[in-house]
């Protein structure tokens, strides 16, 4: 598929990208490389194939969520650095 300069310009313009001269052709030549990679996968037979979301039959293998008995708060705020008790106590970072 041939591009113009023009589309090359218009597309240039939408990405925000400053080609001017060779920049332009080159630019035009790589784009019409693409295109024929795509045109040369619309050629294959792809009416067999069934859709799909994701190429490996991965599935999701995490537990179930079920709650629990929670730690008891002493247990839980003894390897704290610093406590008050009730809650872990950090140093400030914002002033």
């Amino acid at each position: 598929m041939k591009i113009t300069t023009d589309e090359v310009k218009h597309i240039a313009d939408l990405s925000r990208l400053a080609l001017d001269g060779q920049a332009l052709a080159d630019m035009g030549e790589h784009l019409e490389k693409v295109l024929g990679y795509f045109e040369t996968l619309d050629a294959a037979d792809t009416g067999s194939v069934q859709p799909t979301a994701h190429i490996l039959s991965a599935v999701n293998v995490l537990r179930d969520d079920v709650a629990g008995t929670p730690m008891p708060r002493e247990q839980l705020l003894q390897n704290a650095p610093d406590s008050d008790g009730e809650s872990y106590l950090v140093p400030q970072v914002l002033e």
